[in-house]
């Protein structure tokens, strides 16, 4: 299953949005600045929303219309499923 992600470097922070096949993975890699570039640069490793698809094509089309949102939309999106702003990567299975 693919992944359209949320990472948030603090409550209100910092956004960035990603698509993955293996999200705990992924989560892992942005957590240990092992992806190199924005997220290392500005410490965006909190996973605060994500939405599975089968298909890479839907994942692929989510994302990039919510990289078009607004930022009141992405915090919207996030605070919808999570208004407490917890780093779900926790539930993740590694």
């Amino acid at each position: 299953m693919y992944s359209v992600y949320l990472l948030a470097g603090k409550p209100y922070g910092t956004l960035y949005i990603g698509i993955t096949y293996d999200l705990a993975q992924r989560v892992s890699q942005h957590k240990g600045k092992l992806v190199r570039g924005f997220t290392a640069k500005y410490g965006v490793d909190r996973l605060a929303w994500f939405e599975m698809h089968e298909k890479h094509a839907s994942a692929l089309q989510r994302e990039k219309r919510i990289k078009g949102w607004k930022r009141d939309w992405k915090i919207n999106l996030i605070e919808r499923n999570n208004p407490h702003w917890l780093d779900l990567s926790n539930d993740l299975a590694a």
